[in-house]
């Protein structure tokens, strides 16, 4: 099963590259932060879960995003 579906009728590509833009930016960079948090976590307790939790929010937002862009149809 690949990630990339065959063009149909629905969106545009453009959106659709914008929208993988923003899945991927969201997964990786929400990890980041989630790992840079618990770095941070151990010089300041509250700003460190933070960014963790604020990390993750976005990692899991970027998770959702590819379930959106399954049930998306690209546009020839």
């Amino acid at each position: 099963m690949s990630f990339f579906k065959p063009l149909t009728e629905g969106a545009t590509n453009k959106s659709i590259s914008r929208l993988h833009t923003l899945i991927w930016v969201l997964i990786y960079g929400g990890l980041l932060g989630a790992v840079l948090g618990l770095f941070v976590q151990r010089a300041n307790d509250p700003v460190g879960w933070s960014m963790v939790v604020l990390g993750c929010v976005a990692a899991a937002g970027g998770c959702v995003l590819i379930y959106v862009r399954s049930k998306m149809k690209a546009e020839p």
